[in-house]
């Protein structure tokens, strides 16, 4: 329960009113057991008053308190009427118990560092790797369930790649939910920053929760470039795609690594894309050492392109809706690829 409260002073007795303060009732209700969040939150470069998150379990003893101390301050009996359906909708708020912007995560958090040390100690030395890519599961958590148990049938898969868009209009529970159901997966996943992951306060959310929007990891011999590519949400304010982390990637390749793929949500020339840089951030992306493919999601279709006409192809990753995953081999043969429908 989020309950909105104006501070009093002391000293400042309101002759005649009923008072709804949370200051007041809270003593009264063992003190030392309550706990009483107060909070500051930003929204529209504005704050609001304070805002006291009350826990759920201790919402009904602070109601009751409330309709019993001040019921009998109201005189008439349409004001005693309206002042205890007040209360009782007040107190059947449990499904609305956290703020849009709210930063507070439940569960994990630093997700994907913690992943990508599985992956590196699993694949280590490995010849061959085998991973998935999905997207787009944002809204779609039925189908997200049933791609987890559509993956972990597989007995020839070292991790699942997500390319960006588990929430839909940047919320925290969005992206606990998608967490919580990627957690499931028998092997370990990490996940990108999606266009739709930026709306709101999503861009922290995920920061919390996954880590950083653009890293990299190796599998085997071969080195993953995880990047952000949604220059449009970011109003090309920032470095995005972020060439310099590309270039240092490119001078810093650990030993044994032969081969590289990249991932991003938004593909070149799409709408989210900076499309004024996408010949420049192809170059140095073939600077990496035996660029193998690069994978995306985004557009919610299955699709192959070579946008830079030299060998180098693009896949595309459909959503979660449409039931399909994408599988990957890379070996001394080089890759194969799969579309896989669930």
């Amino acid at each position: 329960m989020v309950t909105h409260c104006k501070k009093e002073n002391k000293g400042q007795a309101r002759k005649g009113l009923p008072l709804f303060c949370i200051q007041k009732a809270l003593p009264e209700i063992v003190p030392t057991k309550f706990r009483l969040l107060r909070q500051k939150i930003r929204h529209s470069e504005k704050r609001t008053t304070g805002i006291y998150v009350i826990p759920l379990h201790k919402q009904k003893n602070l109601l009751m308190h409330i309709l019993f101390t001040h019921f009998r301050r109201f005189r008439s009996d349409i004001a005693q009427v309206c002042f205890c359906l007040g209360v009782l909708l007040l107190g059947g708020c449990d499904m609305i118990e956290y703020h849009p912007y709210d930063l507070d995560i439940d569960g994990e958090t630093d997700v994907n560092r913690r992943n990508i040390e599985r992956i590196e100690t699993a694949t280590y030395g490995k010849e061959e790797i085998r991973f998935a890519v999905i997207s787009d599961t944002q809204r779609w958590y039925d189908e997200t369930e049933d791609a987890v148990e559509a993956l972990n049938q597989r007995d020839d898969l070292d991790f699942v790649l997500h390319t960006g868009d588990m929430s839909d209009f940047g919320l925290k529970l969005e992206f606990e939910k998608q967490r919580d159901i990627l957690s499931g997966l028998k092997v370990p996943f990490v996940c990108l920053l999606g266009n739709h992951d930026c709306l709101a306060t999503g861009l922290d959310v995920f920061r919390k929760i996954f880590g950083t929007e653009d890293f990299a990891f190796t599998a085997g011999n071969v080195r993953f470039l995880c990047l952000n590519t949604n220059a449009l949400e970011f109003d090309y304010s920032s470095a995005v795609p972020n060439i310099q982390f590309i270039r240092e990637e490119g001078d810093h390749v650990p030993e044994g690594v032969k081969k590289t793929v990249v991932a991003m949500h938004a593909g070149p020339f799409s709408e989210q894309f900076n499309n004024n840089i996408a010949e420049y951030f192809h170059y140095y992306l073939k600077e990496m050492p035996d660029l193998q493919f690069c994978v995306y999601g985004h557009g919610h279709n299955v699709s192959v392109d070579e946008f830079f006409d030299d060998g180098i192809k693009y896949y595309e990753c459909t959503c979660a809706k449409k039931r399909s995953y994408l599988f990957f081999t890379l070996n001394s043969n080089g890759y194969t690829y799969e579309v896989v429908n669930f």
